[in-house]
């Protein structure tokens, strides 16, 4: 990608990310926002904390920036995928609060680098630490997108609330009772491609 709109097309997706990973929090209570929703226990609040601790690192330490709050994060909670829940005593305000922190941090980075502007990604192998911020930016977004992925699907498990924005679901127009209807349809091919595949 190159041309003058180049970082702010990269960074107008990055953002349209970020507000698709908060808004699958609204309108949820405590329980809901911090249970394991998959066997592997992905969370909503957990993949907000977890895009705060990442993003500042990617667009702080990266670029010579840090970001004091999760500079040396992972070097203080060592336990495995700590990073990816939150602990009774952790509010959602709170972990909210630091990804838009975090978030604004990253964006005063991204406004003062030109997208060739060179970084080191530190826990990367040597051959792939050395970056751009083009790069970082590609990453970071694509990164906060497959959470977005994440936690829309994470939603509707938990209530039906499904979208890329609370504005617009981009889910086409079925009613309820079609959506139900198609369901059942989608439930009675896979049914029958199974039977078909055992001849």
């Amino acid at each position: 990608m190159a041309g003058p709109d180049a970082k702010s097309t990269l960074h107008r997706y990055l953002a349209q990310a970020r507000d698709a990973v908060l808004w699958k929090l609204e309108g949820l209570g405590e329980y809901d926002v911090r249970r394991p929703m998959t066997p592997t226990g992905t969370n909503l609040l957990g993949l907000v904390k977890h895009l705060a601790i990442v993003e500042s690192g990617y667009f702080g330490v990266v670029f010579d920036r840090p970001f004091p709050e999760t500079e040396h994060w992972f070097e203080e909670h060592t336990e495995p995928e700590a990073d990816l829940w939150a602990a009774a005593e952790e509010s959602r305000e709170g972990i909210v609060d630091l990804y838009t922190r975090a978030a604004a941090h990253s964006d005063a980075t991204i406004d003062a680098l030109d997208l060739d502007a060179a970084g080191r990604v530190p826990h990367w192998p040597a051959e792939r630490a050395e970056v751009t911020l083009q790069q970082i930016l590609v990453h970071m977004t694509a990164e906060t997108h497959r959470h977005a992925g994440h936690a829309d699907i994470v939603r509707e498990l938990l209530d039906g609330a499904a979208g890329l924005r609370r504005d617009h679901s981009n889910l086409g127009n079925l009613a309820a009772a079609q959506r139900q209807g198609h369901v059942a349809r989608l439930e009675r091919e896979a049914r029958r491609a199974t039977q078909a595949s055992r001849g």
